[in-house]
């Protein structure tokens, strides 16, 4: 009996960033957003270089979207991935953010922009990113401290900058921004080493990924962590359009949820 010709799949390019196992219903170019407490940073499929936007207590959400639509005015997108500063659900931000101007939770983003969105805390971003397998914790360290933990493919976005520190405050402003300026370096650096080895033994990571714009003044590492790349938060936000549960926002505040699938989850 003659066999079946073989078919090959043809693995698709990996010559622009975020094109590499686009699913089949994705955008073709996506538009990647990371808030931050002091800037926002932007990039587009196909573009090399990021750009960025003042950031701060007097940025809404519609003077974001204005400044973000100027900025990158030359290029193409599709859709939108919104790595935001704070709690994010099925209808956007759930809380407003500290570092940031009101009116956030209730924004219609997908109409401003004229595009799909879709909107993921921005820790959960970074990690989605900086994922390599295993279980992976993720510690953003900036104006505040970012985290989230990603398992065996299902990415859990935490809060774990609410939790008491050692001086009787939180987590987030012993290690954020803030708190390195009170304490300065060699202390902040001292009480991240305490705090990593104490997460280390609560949630018992293969590995913990350090981003943020102050990870880099560290000098030394603490044992079973890295650094993460200062792309990771854009491959997460093209990564995005891979998650098949994760809704996505439509221009008339209707939501495309899609089936969810067994390889990808957002809880």
């Amino acid at each position: 009996m003659r066999e079946p010709p073989r078919v090959t799949r043809r693995r698709a390019s990996t010559r622009r960033t975020g094109r590499r196992d686009r699913a089949p219903d994705a955008p073709a170019t996506i538009l990647v957003l990371d808030v931050g407490g002091s800037k926002v940073k932007l990039l587009a499929t196909g573009e090399t270089t990021p750009r960025k936007i003042p950031s701060g207590p007097t940025l809404t959400p519609q003077r974001m979207v204005k400044a973000v639509m100027a900025a990158c005015k030359d290029w193409k997108y599709d859709a939108v991935s919104l790595g935001y500063p704070g709690l994010a659900g099925a209808q956007g931000p759930r809380s407003e953010p500290g570092n940031l101007g009101p009116g956030w939770v209730g924004f219609n983003f997908a109409a401003a922009f004229g595009l799909p969105v879709r909107i993921l805390n921005d820790a959960a971003m970074h990690a989605l990113g900086s994922y390599e397998g295993g279980r992976m914790l993720f510690l953003g360290l900036g104006t505040g401290l970012g985290s989230a933990l990603v398992a065996q493919n299902v990415i859990i976005p935490l809060e774990l900058g609410e939790l008491p520190s050692r001086d009787g405050g939180l987590l987030g402003d012993s290690l954020g921004r803030s708190g390195l300026k009170r304490i300065g370096k060699r202390a902040w650096r001292k009480e991240l080493t305490r705090t990593v080895e104490r997460l280390a033994a609560a949630f018992t990571p293969d590995y913990i990924v350090l981003g943020g714009g102050n990870a880099k003044l560290l000098k030394e590492l603490p044992p079973g962590t890295r650094i993460g790349n200062n792309l990771a938060a854009f491959r997460g936000g093209f990564r995005l359009w891979h998650l098949p549960d994760l809704p996505t926002l439509s221009g008339n505040s209707e939501l495309a949820v899609q089936v969810p699938l067994a390889e990808w989850r957002v809880i």
